[in-house]
């Protein structure tokens, strides 16, 4: 597998560590990862950087998951975009595919979960964009 570059948005370090560690254990390697701890740090490291993959929180300060991924939908279409999070209910899960995310994983998750959902997104991009 080529390089990906993936952001991961959660306010907790810890979270984005454990992230990055399951999409490696899931077989995306080599990975580069961006960290950002907010939407709005999110949405500046995007205006600087190219990524293959985002994955991201909903519950996070200063602009929440859907509001950046409502931000983020026409600049960034084609980019496969994950959410992790702890909130389960159906509103939260319409938001978040009407947003454009094209897959839902709740916490807590599995290396295998990442793996069965993660790795067809971003093979599906890097078959259309070839």
């Amino acid at each position: 597998m080529p390089e990906v570059r993936a952001l991961i948005m959660d306010d907790s370090s810890v979270m984005r560590k454990i992230l990055a560690r399951a999409l490696r254990q899931a077989g995306i390697d080599p990975l580069t990862v961006l960290e950002a701890g907010s939407g709005v740090e999110a949405l500046d490291l995007l205006s600087r950087n190219a990524v293959d993959l985002i994955v991201s929180d909903i519950n996070i300060p200063c602009m929440d998951g859907l509001e950046f991924l409502r931000q983020i939908q026409t600049r960034h279409a084609g980019i496969p975009v994950v959410v992790v999070t702890t909130e389960s209910g159906a509103e939260y899960v319409k938001a978040a595919i009407r947003a454009g995310v094209q897959a839902y994983l709740r916490k807590p998750f599995t290396a295998d979960q990442i793996k069965d959902r993660v790795l067809p997104l971003l093979q599906n991009a890097a078959a259309e964009s070839a």
